[in-house]
């Protein structure tokens, strides 16, 4: 037999190639201008495995140039367009059209769902604030972002720092969360909005409406999930960002994350540092004749570090993280006569530290058991010194230092089955919660409250536009008698692009540890725990429509109304004394209530132009047992925000506008007495800045304004003097910024 010798010379030279890479170009274009889509994050990975076998980002044509061995999976990221998924073959070039988001309806979302869920798809009402709009608004931390959106609202305290409300309730009823896992340490029943940093966000997640059966307690309100970026995005990115504002702010932080076969990592570290506001025109040593320093905003200074480990395998992840927060505020004290040498200084520092690890394992494409466990510590220490100025030396303040620790465990783990196209889907899991609260300033020094609960759901959709969605939670707390909570959420889908959200749902908060057994006391504070409160209960309605027009080419807008109704029983209100400047009282009110309707309306031209309009009428009404009660009291909010983009000088220019209507607070004329109401005159805010890229969109330069409307202390209308707020000491006003500002933002970003 003869063998054709040349033939099998060939075969052999050429068959060794088949297993090595071949060259592949791949072009990413914007579906609507075909325009290339430069920086998009293009990850490669085999079938029927995450390993990541490539990542890549596209160069300012839109281009990659890839290694390829086999067929394999790409998918392709980048904000403002719908993630991309396909197959790509060896030496076979392709073309993508990547799909732009002209409405944000189709941004995939995770809290409260099963798993990832488009967001149109969601039977709850989830509101996203990516990346790309948290570096318009030039975003510090948390309240920067969150001062401008509808329906909520900020406010600032000297020494317990910012807080919020949403929907006419207080910080104590919006559950905030990490990842999922819950911010502990609640001041006055808040989250200090000041020390929930921005490095490293992916985006926000807000859910407005009672979350109680998913999250449990304080979520009567809504729960906002802030989610970081994780650390497989990219086989290597980095940034460094620098920012300066003129009332004497100065921050640096910095990421780095890599990725190494099936192995991730991400660090993240940055100090953040503010020198104090004094009012304009005055020197720290001449506030009056004696050279008292008063500053409503104390200086401090904030450090903060993180790290994700993640190991990824075919069908499941396996995460670990920990993050370390610390911070020192100085309050500064009058001089003490009589030569007015010394005076007497106060030291908060605080420190925050969450363990934490997260686990999912699919066993198919519609089957998960996902877990997350974690250990938060948040301690806060008070040093008080007597400062003698003649010699520096500074001498500790017997029976005036104090610290408080408090510390949760946290596990929940849940198994949920069915996806966006299932009939019934349903879920159901563990949400185990124990927090220990010790000090001297804590009853008996230390205590412990528990709450162990079981919840589960089913989501049926019985036709394709109806979506019903009936969930239970049963609760063990330790320290009280907790109901079986419920809820019932519907979506109905009356057109493609018409569909309409209703839910009712009841809610349970127990008191705080701090609410029933922390005494907090410092110069413009008197706040006693109150061992004898009772647990809340509630019951909320909402309904909202949606509508999002036909995409005309580039344009497409959208409007939505939410009407809700809260009804809270036994709330608890921590409310100042109208005769004493200082003291504060914990107490239930038989019922609190607050109803709205909530309007926004958006619009975008992609890629230039994004414009949105929203309006809020809320009404709040408090009945005491027994009590002449007041009257529903309404307030109305509105906003808007304009995005600019001029494509050949490649700068943003960005408008936020806001207008905080007359607002009610209660006050207490004496302990055990009905409350009094007073009203928070309205203001407006105005946030202008403008931002551009440089060198291939890896330094950018942004420079605005903040607060341009100057506003500082807004006064609260029929106080009497002496009957402040809780964040004054005895004034009729309070602060809620420190003024007109100017801001300078420099980012330097690298990726491979």
């Amino acid at each position: 037999m003869k063998i054709n010798i040349q033939k099998y010379f060939i075969a052999l030279l050429f068959v060794p190639l088949f297993g090595f890479a071949q060259e592949t170009r791949i072009q990413v274009l914007d579906n609507i201008n075909y325009e290339p889509v430069g920086f998009a994050n293009v990850i490669l990975t085999p079938f029927d495995d995450n390993t990541i076998i490539g990542g890549y980002v596209t160069d300012i044509d839109g281009v990659v140039v890839a290694d390829i061995t086999e067929a394999s999976i790409i998918k392709i990221s980048y904000v403002g367009f719908l993630n991309y998924t396909d197959t790509i073959y060896p030496g076979k070039d392709k073309t993508i059209y990547l799909k732009a988001i002209s409405y944000n309806v189709d941004e995939v979302v995770i809290t409260g769902q099963y798993g990832e869920t488009k967001q149109d798809k969601s039977i709850y009402k989830v509101s996203v604030i990516n990346a790309k709009e948290i570096d318009q608004r030039a975003a510090v931390n948390i309240r920067d972002v969150l001062s401008t959106e509808l329906n909520i609202r900020t406010s600032y305290d000297g020494a317990l720092g910012s807080s919020m409300t949403m929907r006419g309730l207080g910080g104590e009823h919006i559950k905030l969360l990490i990842d999922g896992v819950p911010v502990i340490g609640r001041e006055n029943g808040n989250i200090d909005l000041d020390q929930i940093n921005l490095q490293n966000i992916d985006h926000i997640e807000g859910v407005n409406g009672p979350m109680s059966v998913v999250y449990g307690s304080n979520a009567l309100a809504g729960v906002i999930n802030i989610i970081t970026k994780s650390p497989d995005r990219l086989p290597f990115s980095a940034s460094l960002e620098t920012y300066y504002e003129s009332i004497g702010i100065y921050n640096v932080n910095t990421t780095a994350s890599a990725v190494h076969k099936r192995n991730s990592l991400s660090i993240t570290g940055g100090r953040n540092f503010f020198d104090g506001y004094l009012p304009p025109g005055y020197s720290i040593y001449l506030i009056d004749d004696v050279g008292n320093v008063e500053t409503t905003w104390k200086p401090k200074e904030q450090w903060n570090f993180s790290a994700d480990y993640k190991y990824t395998w075919n069908k499941a992840f396996l995460k670990f993280g920990a993050s370390w927060f610390s911070q020192e505020l100085r309050d500064i004290g009058k001089l003490l006569p009589i030569w007015y040498e010394s005076r007497v200084d106060k030291y908060f520092f605080t420190k925050r530290l969450v363990l934490r690890s997260d686990f999912k394992y699919d066993f198919s494409k519609k089957s998960r058991l996902q877990a997350v466990a974690s250990y938060s510590k948040y301690n806060k220490v008070k040093n008080t010194y007597l400062n003698d100025l003649t010699t520096l030396t500074k001498y500790p303040t017997p029976g005036m230092q104090d610290t408080s620790t408090f510390s949760s465990i946290m596990f929940r783990t849940d198994y949920s089955y069915g996806n966006e196209n299932s009939i019934l889907k349903y879920q159901f899991g563990i949400d185990i919660n124990n927090e220990t609260g010790v000090g001297k300033r804590i009853k008996d020094k230390e205590q412990e409250i528990g709450d162990y609960a079981f919840f589960m759901s089913t989501n049926y959709t019985p036709i394709p536009v109806l979506n019903i969605q009936p969930g239970l939670r049963f609760i063990y707390n330790t320290k009280f008698n907790a109901p079986i909570i419920y809820s019932l959420n519907a979506k109905y889908d009356v057109t493609e692009r018409f569909l309409i959200r209703a839910s009712v749902a009841s809610g349970f908060r127990a008191p705080s540890l701090k609410e029933l057994y922390l005494n907090f006391v410092d110069v413009n504070h008197d706040i006693h725990g109150n061992e004898n409160l009772k647990a809340e209960t509630s019951v909320s309605t909402n309904v909202m429509f949606q509508y999002y027009s036909t995409p005309v080419r580039d344009y497409v807008w959208g409007i939505e109304l939410n009407l809700f109704n809260n009804n809270i029983k036994d709330n608890i209100q921590l409310l100042p004394l109208l005769n004493e400047s200082t003291l504060y009282s914990y107490i239930n009110v038989n019922r609190f209530l607050t109803r709205g309707v909530e309007l926004n309306f958006n619009n975008n031209i992609y890629p230039r132009l994004t414009l949105k309009f929203g309006f809020t009428f809320t009404g709040q009404k408090i009945d005491m047992s027994g009590a002449n009660n007041l009257d529903f009291e309404y307030y109305t909010d509105y906003n808007a925000s304009f995005n600019y983009w001029l494509k050949k000088l490649d700068l943003t220019f960005s408008v936020y506008f806001k207008h905080n209507g007359e607002s009610p607070r209660l006050y207490l004329p004496e302990v055990g007495e009905d409350p009094i109401l007073r009203k928070m005159d309205s203001y407006q805010t105005l946030d202008i800045n403008m931002s551009k890229w440089f060198w291939k969109k890896r330094i950018n330069l942004q420079v605005g304004g903040k607060n341009l409307f100057n506003n500082t202390d807004i006064s609260i209308s029929g106080s009497p003097s002496g009957g402040g707020g809780g964040h004054t000491s005895g004034g009729s006003s309070l602060p809620v910024n420190w003024g007109r500002t100017f801001f300078v933002k420099l980012q330097f970003r690298y990726s491979r």
